[in-house]
């Protein structure tokens, strides 16, 4: 059996590397993930996370702004709002995780 190349080896790193192929949490950390953002988001953004003290994270509310801009937000927070930063509690995989199951209306991918 033939050694993989470096530059063959270097290609699959970039490839796991790329944020299209990023981790889905598993089912157990996705419940903990909808669960955080039913309660926790919920608590600003509105149970049915239709609003409140947060914005609207409804589908078509967030339809125009870029999946890294919400990433973003999600991790670090809005400084001057309420909106605290996740970072702690989250990796950015499960930020993009969460991003991707707003988009679809709270249903998994």
């Amino acid at each position: 059996m033939k050694a993989a190349s470096p530059l063959a080896l270097l290609a699959l790193a970039a490839l796991a590397a790329s944020p299209a192929l990023a981790a889905s949490p598993g089912p157990a950390r996705q419940a903990e993930l909808v669960h955080l953002l039913r309660q926790d988001c919920g608590a600003c953004h509105g149970m049915r996370l239709k609003g409140g003290l947060g914005s609207s994270l409804q589908p078509a509310d967030i339809a125009g702004v870029d999946d890294d801009i919400l990433v973003k937000t999600i991790l670090d927070g809005r400084p001057g709002t309420p909106m605290p930063p996740w970072r702690p509690f989250l990796s950015e995989d499960e930020a993009r995780w969460l991003v991707g199951y707003l988009r679809q209306g709270g249903k998994n991918e």
